[in-house]
């Protein structure tokens, strides 16, 4: 019903302008978005201003509304020309300058200046601090060059593309008169934008981009010659005449709501106020959320970045959906993409949402972190697990299952838990089910952080301990103490077999160092893995070049991922394997910038511009990612050495409005393409993980101790000195009680060890038959339940001579139904 009145208006309720009647050329060029490069990110502090902006090149990109998932806009501009010589158009044609208005507060102002030095644009951009209204505060003043005969002399043009619902295409819009005012109106589905301005607009036009908008008919002769009333179904561009009356100040209004009135009525209500009332109570707003100052003692720049980076995570939580955080509020290479990028990074991903619940918590902020949580908590999968990314209203977008996105809440959870933080929040049936999932499909993950590759990865199976023993001290609060038992058991299954799973002991990628960390080794397709071995297994990277290799050997491929184990206590920074790896990649994946150090995701990566910086396009060349260095400065203060410069690397990664990057070129300069040695690529900026990040490093700084350390997993493996050994050797000296290997029919594996409990693993009551001496004699064993964690039954072979044999098959008495096969293991010992 909303959709057929925004499509068909009612002519007889508003005043509706035909001025030149429709305009030409539909539907439009094939819209696209814009840079992703911001210069910032901004909202009203208040819950009830339920819009945010994005800004770069001098002018405003993205509006979100009414939730921060919900892209309304490609960008707003000015035009500027003296009517007879020159046409300037803000983001191409004049000089930029950033400033934020106050360092508490998320508004931003511009001095866009003409390069002949006549005029300058003194931009003030803001929220309104109640309603979802952006207003843009204009200053024109004169430049050295300037006069004021100059100055009367110019005409000022607003330029606005709607890309109403998330898209560019199917917009309409008209232009109305609103008690004497004219006013543009855009609409698509139920969302409709209203554009305004305090003193008038004296002409308006709705046309479609590329052939009916304003910037073409103003540079065909200096003059705003075209005033269509109407422009249907397409890409469009709004231009309004700014009818100054010989003022040198203005303030525009652009407001968005669920239908016409909404959109007006709070768009002229705004204007009605004087700008100032509302840019100090935005401020006032801001500067309740006081920034934990006492993390700046430890940057290198006085807490600008620190001060930027808190209020930009706070900035990117959702209004509607409380504790919704996405990861960037931006599209990457938007200038090459269109509609059919739904998603941009303006997603929810679990495992970006906790990095920035972990630093909100690391500043202090426990509450905002339980938003998060229990948002996360309405998201879970009756499984327990989560989307690899989703919309804020928990609608999944990608389809990906990846473990450490499982993990991660978990150990949010614990952090909460023990901050007491909880509240009267009963948690348990969420770690439960969460645990139960990764009981169910670890060690393998689908994919990875990096999103790409399933098998073991060292810095999943990080996560997946951490979560696990967490999970299992909540359990044990909750009087479950058998499931903390086993989440334990399972927990120091993982551990025992990390470098069984993950390490290569014949690598190739540096001439001294045979025996690393890799990536991920892909999953067996025969036998389980239960060794270390070369790692010659194949894994096929993503994003790679047309006509270049995408095939190679596991350990070909190194990554950072590793350092986790250190980060969350799994593994001391001191291990020899540990600084092997990092020799490794130092050689292989580290770049060195203007900043200082820097490193790729891993080395192969596709993901990243072109060679010669074109964007990416599902193929491209890997850049250095700043949050790296982060990583790196974790890992280094665990090891005991100063970080102090390379937090000062980190934040020379950041832009002039405080934006980290996902990633920075660093080739050498490319003036045409805006691509700078050492600065932002083309992908996300800001990237909220980034902000995250740097604040976490402030804090371990403060503390000199890694904040993400997790106590009770340093306590129950990472105190230990492996000396480079396996670390079986070191497992009885770790309070365990003795070694159990896990079996499943999704992981069968076929070797046990002497004195070794077998455990069979099934999502259903079982009874195991088995028999350890050729079926001589029969052996049954009812498995227990374990929750969301399934069914479980241990066996303890006899000692027999080795090699000896355990046979085993699965029986299910509530469906009458055998296995139909039996599972034969060898028993030996482990060849070293």
């Amino acid at each position: 019903m909303i959709q057929d009145t925004l499509s068909n208006p009612p002519d007889s309720q508003y005043r509706w302008l035909e001025q030149q009647g429709e305009a030409f050329g539909a539907p439009g060029m094939e819209p696209r978005w814009t840079s992703s490069v911001k210069d910032a990110v901004g909202t009203a502090y208040s819950a009830s201003s339920r819009i945010w902006y994005t800004v770069s090149h001098g002018i405003v990109n993205e509006l979100y509304h009414p939730t921060i998932d919900h892209p309304q806009t490609r960008d707003v501009e000015l035009l500027i020309t003296d009517g007879s010589s020159f046409v300037h158009e803000e983001k191409r044609d004049l000089i930029h300058d950033f400033e934020y208005i106050h360092p508490d507060a998320l508004g931003v102002r511009y001095f866009n200046r003409d390069r002949e030095g006549r005029y300058q644009l003194v931009k003030e951009i803001i929220c309104d601090p109640h309603h979802s209204v952006l207003l843009m505060h204009v200053r024109i003043e004169a430049g050295p060059n300037g006069s004021e005969e100059f100055l009367n002399s110019l005409k000022i043009y607003v330029l606005c593309a709607p890309h109403m619902d998330g898209g560019g295409s199917g917009n309409s819009a008209r232009a109305v008169d609103v008690a004497g005012l004219k006013v543009l109106l855009a609409w698509k589905n139920r969302w409709t934008l209203a554009l305004s301005s305090d003193c008038g607009f004296s002409r308006v036009s709705c046309g479609f981009v590329g052939y009916s908008d304003g910037w073409r008919d103003l540079t065909d002769n200096f003059y705003m010659d075209w005033q269509f009333g109407s422009a249907t179904g397409g890409n469009l561009a709004l231009t309004g005449e700014l009818n100054l009356h010989g003022s040198r100040e203005f303030t525009l209004g652009i407001g968005i709501g669920d239908s016409f009135h909404s959109a007006l009525s709070k768009t002229m209500s705004s204007l009605s106020q004087p700008f100032p009332q509302h840019a100090a109570r935005f401020l006032e707003q801001w500067q309740r959320a006081a920034s934990p100052q006492v993390l700046a003692a430890k940057s290198g720049d006085d807490g600008k970045l620190m001060q930027t980076s808190h209020n930009i995570l706070l900035a990117h939580e959702d209004k509607t959906y409380s504790g919704a955080f996405v990861a960037s509020a931006s599209i990457p290479w938007g200038q090459a993409k269109g509609d059919d990028d739904l998603g941009g990074y303006h997603l929810v991903w679990t495992r970006d949402m906790v990095q920035t619940a972990s630093a909100l918590l690391a500043c202090g902020r426990v509450d905002t972190a339980r938003r998060a949580l229990v948002y996360l908590a309405c998201t879970q999968r009756p499984d327990g697990s989560f989307a690899q990314n989703f919309w804020i209203d928990g609608r999944p977008y990608w389809t990906g299952v990846q473990l450490d996105e499982v993990a991660f809440p978990l150990i949010l959870t614990w952090r909460i838990w023990k901050l007491g933080g909880l509240g009267n929040w009963d948690v348990f049936p969420f770690v439960e089910r969460a645990a139960g999932f990764l009981v169910s499909h670890a060690p393998i993950t689908h994919q990875e952080r990096w999103e790409e590759n399933s098998g073991y990865s060292p810095s999943t199976l990080a996560a997946v301990i951490g979560g696990l023993i967490c999970a299992a001290e909540i359990a044990r609060d909750h009087q479950a103490v058998e499931l903390a038992e086993f989440l334990e058991q399972y927990a120091d299954w993982i551990e025992l077999h990390l470098e069984d799973w993950t390490v290569t002991n014949d690598g190739v990628l540096h001439p001294d160092i045979k025996r690393h960390y890799m990536r991920i080794r892909p999953p067996e397709s025969g036998n389980a893995i239960m060794r270390e071995g070369p790692g010659t297994e194949k894994i096929r990277l993503n994003n790679r070049p047309p006509g270049t290799r995408s095939e190679f050997e596991a350990r070909e491929i190194i990554d950072g991922g590793f350092l986790e184990l250190v980060r969350y206590g799994i593994r001391r920074a001191d291990d020899p394997l540990m600084i092997d790896t990092l020799k490794v990649v130092d050689s292989v994946i580290k770049r060195d910038l203007p900043q200082g150090p820097g490193w790729l995701r891993y080395n192969w990566d596709g993901y990243g511009e072109g060679e010669g910086g074109e964007p990416f396009r599902g193929y491209g060349q890997g850049r250095v990612w700043p949050l790296l260095t982060g990583e790196r400065a974790h890992y280094e203060l665990a090891a005991g050495q100063d970080v102090s410069n390379l937090i000062k690397t980190y934040e020379g990664f950041a832009t002039a409005g405080n934006m980290l990057p996902e990633q920075v070129w660093d080739q050498a300069d490319l003036p045409g393409d805006r691509l700078k040695f050492g600065g932002p690529g083309g992908s996300a900026c800001p990237l909220v993980w980034a902000h995250a990040e740097y604040l976490k490093l402030l804090r371990s700084a403060v503390d000199g101790r890694v904040f993400d350390r997790i106590e009770p997993v340093y306590r129950r493996y990472g105190r230990s000195h492996s000396a480079h050994e396996h670390a079986r050797s070191l497992h009885h000296s770790r309070a365990h009680e003795h070694l159990i290997e896990m079996f499943s029919l999704r992981r069968p594996i076929q070797t046990i060890t002497p004195n070794t409990t077998l455990r069979v693993l099934d999502s259903k009551r079982f009874v195991l038959v088995w028999s350890d001496n050729g079926w001589h004699t029969t052996n049954s064993t009812q498995s227990r339940s374990l929750g969301s964690s399934g069914f479980s039954a241990d066996v303890l072979p006899c000692q027999r001579e080795l090699p000896a044999t355990l046979s085993l098959t699965l029986y299910w008495p509530e469906e009458n139904r055998w296995l139909g096969h039996n599972h034969d293991l060898r028993i030996e010992e482990m060849a070293e």
